[in-house]
This record gives structure tokens, C-alpha cells and sequence, in this order.
């Protein structure tokens, strides 16, 4: 009597565990589905964004390049002293310290190279013969109408060469909203026309994907010669028009399908 009892006791306890483990399942698919964006049906769209804006700094590197033999402490002493003078006319032009920066600082030895024998000997191998010194500075400027004297005058006080002119924003936020702004209203306003079109409801935004943002900075091509390297007495300062920029924003919405 007692194997009995045992046995249909047993068989509850195993038809209650299996009816619990169904009642689970059941649950975890149905809150899955609830939270899951992925359950739903569902469709993307995607927009693009511009805005115009016209660059309020200015940016370009200087360096100082000084050759000689093996006194590394001479040569850097000769190369620092032009790059304090330079960097000394442009802050005379009121240009912040902080928009200043050493951007590079090299020794780079040189070596003079030997013919290896004709018979299959060693080569000799290759002697320092002396170094070579460079430092770059990168400057930027908010007043445009100093950027020519700046150009031609940091040449003027040491510098080798001039380079990397580029325009750019200083603080592209509110360019950037704008464009994104665009963006997502040229998104929203697609999938309207797609969901008339193919009969159906919009549903709710599941998600916002945005992709590269794009701010290319305006370059301009420039040799030292033409700011008074090379002889020919002082050139004059070049006239320079910094245009303008656009701002791209692109955008991917996906919507639920009711």
C-alpha cells in the first residue's frame, strides 16, 4: 500500500515540475518577443543631412630643419633658437599661447654609405657622418586677416618650410545638429511614403543608427619658397579666403510595422 502511495506521489511531483517548466517556456518566449526589438516586423530607411558653415580658425604647421655634423648639442641649440624666434613673431601677432603646440621634435642621424668590395668581401658598414635636427609647430588662428603676415613671417624669422594651411571649425556642434536635424527628417519622411505605399501603419522608432560624420578640413597647397625662402628678397604676404565647409550627417532609422 505504502509503494502504492509512493509511486502516485511521485507521479504528481513529475507532472507539476513538467507543467511549471512548460509555464516558463511559455513566459520567457512571450516577454522575449515583449522587449525584443528584433520580434518585431519590422523595416529601415536611411537619410542624409548637410549643413553649410563657414570656418572660424585657421590652422598650419611650421618647421625648422637644421643640418650639420656630430655636435647633436650645437645643432639642437642652432634649431631651437630659430623656432623660439618664430614662435616669438607669432605670438607679437597676438596669437594665444595655448593655440601654440610643438607638434614634432626629431634627431635623425646621417650616414654616408660605402661600396661593398668587388672581391666578395664585407661591405663596410655605413658611418654617422652627422644629424640633423627638426621641429614642427602647429598654429591656429582665428583672426584670418593675420594669416598671410603670419605665413610669410615665420619664414622671415628661421623657418624651412610652411604647410598644411587647412580651415576648419572650431566647435562643430551646432553645424553637426543641424545636419543631423536634416537627417533624420529626410529618414522619418521616407518611411511615411514607404508605409503608404505598402499599406500598412508606422509603428514605433525601435532605433537610431547614425554613421560617419563628416568634416573635411579645407587644405591649401603651399611651398616656403614663396614666402621668402630662397632669395629674392621678402615676398609679400598671400591672400588667403578660407570659403566655406560643409557638415554630412547620415542617419538609419528602424521602424516597427503595425
Amino acid at each position: 500500500m505504502n509503494a502504492i502511495i509512493k509511486n502516485v506521489l511521485g507521479a504528481a511531483l513529475v507532472i507539476t515540475v513538467l507543467g511549471f517548466t512548460y509555464a516558463a517556456t511559455q513566459y520567457a518566449g512571450v516577454y522575449q518577443k515583449a522587449v525584443d526589438p528584433a520580434s518585431f516586423r519590422s523595416f529601415s530607411v536611411s537619410g542624409d543631412g548637410k549643413a553649410v558653415a563657414i570656418p572660424d580658425i585657421a590652422q598650419f604647421s611650421f618647421m625648422v630643419i637644421t643640418e650639420g655634423g656630430k655636435q647633436v648639442g650645437a645643432l639642437q641649440q642652432e634649431n631651437t633658437t630659430k623656432v623660439n624666434k618664430a614662435i616669438l613673431f607669432v605670438k607679437s601677432k597676438s596669437i594665444d599661447e595655448k593655440d601654440v603646440k610643438t607638434q614634432s621634435y626629431n634627431v635623425q642621424p646621417r650616414y654616408q654609405y660605402f661600396n661593398c668590395p668587388r672581391d666578395g668581401g664585407a661591405c663596410p658598414p655605413p658611418e654617422i657622418v652627422g644629424y640633423t635636427v627638426t621641429q614642427s609647430v602647429l598654429v591656429k588662428v582665428r583672426d584670418f586677416a593675420k594669416i598671410g603676415d603670419l605665413l610669410s613671417g615665420v619664414v622671415q624669422s628661421g623657418a624651412n618650410s610652411v604647410s598644411d594651411l587647412s580651415f576648419t571649425l572650431d566647435d562643430p556642434t551646432m553645424v553637426q545638429n543641424e545636419a543631423r536635424a536634416e537627417a533624420i527628417a529626410k529618414a522619418k519622411a521616407k518611411a511615411e511614403s514607404l508605409a503608404k505605399a505598402g499599406g500598412f501603419k508606422l509603428g514605433k522608432l525601435l532605433s537610431i543608427e547614425e554613421g560617419a560624420v563628416g568634416q573635411p578640413p579645407v587644405y591649401y597647397s603651399m611651398e616656403a619658397a614663396k614666402y621668402g625662402m630662397g632669395g629674392g628678397g621678402v615676398a609679400p604676404a598671400p591672400s588667403i579666403e578660407p570659403g566655406s565647409q560643409e557638415m554630412n550627417v547620415s542617419v538609419t532609422l528602424k521602424y516597427e510595422i503595425r
